[in-house]
Parts: C-alpha cells; sequence; structure tokens
C-alpha cells in the first residue's frame, strides 16, 4: 500500500490516475479539492499495489480541513510506503517542511516526488534533499515524464510480495441523493468508522469513493444538484459540479443496490426523483433511506411519511427505510434489506415458472388487439439479472401498449418477490415464414389442380 501526501494542488490525483492509468480522481486546478481517502490499484513496475490519494494538508483552522489531516493520518497508518508529492514551480516551502516532519513521527519510508518539472529550472529537484529523505525524483504526472524511474524505487522499497488470491471486491452499493442529507454519514456509521470527511457543509464529497467492507463495497457519491444550480456555478467549480454528477452516474451504472438517500424533514422532492429515475434507468435495484429520522417529530414524521407515499405511488416495488445516519437508529436493518434486493436481482428462476406467469397473465388479461389484428405472446424466458429482465416472445409485439408492458413487469414481480429491482420486458415478434408470401401459381392453374385433386380424392 502507498500513500500519496502533500500540499493542495501540487498533483497528487493527477500522478495517481496517472499510476492507475486511469481517471478515477477528480482533478482540477483548484486546490483542497480531493477530501476524502480514495483507493485504487495499480501495475507499478510489474508489481500490482494499492494506491491511496489523499486531501491536502493545509495550515487551516475548521472542522473540515481537520478531518482531511485525519484522513491523511489513517492512509499513513495503512500504508507500507509514503510519496510525499511536491511542486517544482513552487520549489521547497515551509508546508513541505512542515509535511515532512509530521511523516518523520510516523516512521516510515518516504520518497520525495518533485511533479511539475516542466519549463522549471534544471537543479530545481536538489532543493528538496534538505527534507532529509533518501530520493527525491522530478516528475510530470501531467505527461509521464520521470514516473519510470520513481515506479522502480518504489516497488524496491515495498515488502516483499505475498501469494495470495485477490480478495473478491464484494457487491457494490451506491449512496446517492442531493448534497447534505446525510450520505457519508450513513457511510461511516455503516462501516463503523469515520472513513469519509463530513460537515453541514452541501458538497463535501466530491468524488465517488469505493469503501470496501466485507462483502459488500459501498461507494459514497457525491450529492446530485439540479442542473439550474449547477448551471449557474463559475469556471473550475462548474466544472467540478458537472464532473461529480458524471461520477455519481457511472457510479450507478456499476452498482447493483443504489441507496437513495432523503432528507427526513422534506420527504421526497422533485430532484429526489430525478435521482431515482437515474437509478432505475441504470438497473440498480433501490431501497429508500429516509435519514435525520431521530430530529423529525410525530407532526412531521406523519407529514413526510405522507408526501413519501404519495410521490412514490408510481413505485410501490421500492422498500422505504426510517434511519439516522448520526445515531445509528434503523442502520443495521438496511444490510437486511440490502441483501433482499441484490437476490432478487439475481433473478435464479426456471424458464417453465416464467412462461407459467406469462400464461396466467395473459388468460387473466389478454393483450388487446390494435388495429382489428390481435397481439399474441407465446413464451417467455429469463433474460438477464441486475436487473432482471424477461424476454417475451409473439406476434405483433411492437404494437404492445406501455400500460401492458407494465401489467407484464408487475405480475413477474409479484409472483417471484422482486423487491425493490426494476423489471424489464423486452419484446421479440416471431415472424410467420408464409406470411406475405405470393402464390406463384395463376389463377387458371390454381383451379386446374384443385380438380386434379378433388378427381384424385
Amino acid at each position: 500500500m502507498i500513500a500519496l501526501v502533500g500540499r493542495p494542488n501540487v498533483g497528487k490525483s493527477t500522478l495517481f490516475n496517472r499510476l492507475c492509468r486511469r481517471r478515477d480522481a477528480l482533478v482540477a486546478n483548484q486546490p483542497g479539492l480531493t477530501r476524502d481517502r480514495h483507493y485504487g490499484q495499480a501495475t507499478v513496475a510489474e508489481r500490482v499495489v494499492t494506491l491511496i490519494d489523499t486531501g491536502g494538508l493545509m495550515d487551516e483552522r475548521g472542522s473540515v480541513f481537520e478531518q482531511m489531516a485525519t484522513q491523511v493520518d489513517i492512509a499513513l497508518a495503512e500504508a507500507d510506503l509514503a510519496v510525499l508529492v511536491t511542486d517544482a514551480r513552487d520549489g521547497l516551502t515551509e508546508g513541505d517542511r512542515e509535511i515532512a516532519r509530521h511523516l518523520r513521527r510516523h516512521d516510515m519510508s518516504v520518497v520525495v516526488a518533485v511533479n511539475k518539472v516542466d519549463g522549471a529550472p534544471a537543479d530545481v529537484v536538489h532543493e528538496f534533499a534538505a527534507l532529509g529523505f533518501a530520493e527525491a525524483y522530478g516528475v510530470s504526472a501531467a505527461h509521464g515524464r520521470g514516473i519510470a524511474a520513481l515506479a522502480e524505487d518504489l516497488v524496491a522499497r515495498l515488502p516483499a510480495a505475498e501469494d495470495r488470491a485477490e480478495e473478491p471486491r464484494g457487491v457494490p452499493v451506491a449512496i446517492v441523493g442531493r448534497p447534505n442529507v446525510g450520505k457519508s454519514t450513513l457511510a461511516n456509521r455503516l462501516v463503523g468508522a469515520e472513513r469519509q470527511v463530513v460537515h453541514d457543509r452541501p458538497g463535501t464529497t466530491r468524488d465517488a469513493i469505493d469503501i470496501p467492507f466485507g462483502k459488500y463495497l459501498l461507494i459514497d457519491t457525491a450529492g446530485v444538484r439540479r442542473k439550474g444550480r449547477v448551471d449557474a456555478g463559475r469556471g473550475v467549480q462548474r466544472a467540478i459540479e458537472k464532473f461529480s454528477i458524471v461520477k455519481t452516474l457511472a457510479a450507478l451504472d456499476r452498482a447493483e443496490v443504489a441507496i437513495l438517500v432523503v432528507d427526513g424533514f422534506e420527504g421526497i422532492v422533485d430532484q429526489d426523483l430525478h435521482i431515482l429515475e437515474y437509478a432505475v434507468e441504470s438497473g440498480a435495484g433501490v431501497v429508500l433511506a429516509v435519514n435525520k429520522w431521530d430530529a423529525v417529530d410525530s407532526a412531521g414524521r406523519r407529514r413526510a411519511k405522507a408526501v413519501v407515499e404519495r410521490r412514490l405511488s408510481f413505485a410501490p416495488w421500492i422498500p422505504v427505510r426510517h434511519l439516522s445516519g448520526l445515531t445509528g437508529r434503523g442502520v443495521k436493518a438496511l444490510f437486511g434489506i440490502v441483501d433482499d434486493i441484490h437476490r432478487a436481482g439475481g433473478f435464479d428462476v426456471a424458464t417453465s415458472d416464467v412462461n407459467r406467469v406469462l400464461a396466467e397473465a395473459v388468460r387473466d388479461q389478454p393483450p388487446p388487439s390494435v388495429g382489428a389484428r390481435p397481439i399474441k405472446l407465446r413464451y417467455a424466458h429469463k433474460g438477464g439479472s441486475h436487473p432482471p429482465s424477461v424476454v417475451v416472445h409473439g406476434t405483433r409485439t411492437e404494437a404492445l401498449p406501455a400500460s401492458y408492458r407494465r401489467y407484464l413487469a408487475n405480475r413477474f414481480r409479484d409472483e417471484f418477490r422482486l423487491t425493490g429491482v426494476p423489471v424489464r420486458i423486452e419484446l421479440r415478434t416471431t415472424e410467420n415464414p408464409f406470411a406475405g408470401r405470393r402464390n406463384p401459381l395463376t389463377r387458371r392453374q390454381l383451379k386446374r389442380r384443385q380438380r386434379v385433386i378433388r378427381h384424385t380424392s
């Protein structure tokens, strides 16, 4: 495990992305962009390692900055090696010296990466020898310069590799919602540790952070604001918000279960429904977590329940749980419903059972005729899982109304107890091979053949 530490805006996340060969970490020319610990796997000089990207250490006071420093200390406690990332254009600063003193207290091997050497004086790297660490490497994380030499030194300093199989990543569970509804607080409560930076200021989480936890892979995401709020931003902040939304949508695409967190004081608002639509379109199972329930009085609870029931009337299959991420009330039971939803999403059913349900549904309510010609649904089979999908074959299926598709989806959901998961109905039209073929015989030839047949019989 290798931790990347340093001042804000020196290029830690850019180096993280370069070594991981992916664009997992959020990068912009703004200090303090990374706040939580961000893990990623990388192959460094033919050795598979885990990298930890950390928030920049600032000389500021306030709960957000203090929690960022705590996250860095946790990363250093986990790591076998630290990379102190500095900025060649700034030269050696007092902030770098202070972080170096902090690293010595951890009593661990440290390598200095002097980033942004493009255009900097050739001897700038020698300045950083004053920090007292064994080696300093001039690199350009943005363009790949000097990365190979740095990688070789990192691997040489790591403990011997252990021959063990990589542990499975777990069931991907995305925690999504609007800003400041308590997603990170809930993530910390679920894992039983201060894993994420939490603050009452909206937008504290800016990236999608993977948190391995037992058989689960929790994905804490940035709050999704209304489009108008995002467009109202300017410059770098607007780009950050848009990229945060992209990362949240990508997290939903790989999640098999989504926990949609809403504010217990407000119930469900329009933006919550937009996020719910994203989750359903991605195919994830959904549980609605009404958070901050401990702080809502009895009248507020009745009002919030009424709002949730009314606004979720179009999707009664979504389970609702009332909880408090701050106190832990109702959080433990959340794992049970997540397991139920994941099991339902696996859709382990036999083809004979799928056909039986289709036949019963058609018998109880036949498909409507369109244009005086009937729609016939003949047979069905499982199409896939996460989300469950059923492929229905028949004639003129392209004319089947959307309302009848919903009817079929609800029949399959009720029969197979598909709690909390969207059910997709895929239609296939089976063409009649004889339909539309012209008889090659003329009318006279056809009558003559009919007379021959009657005489023979």
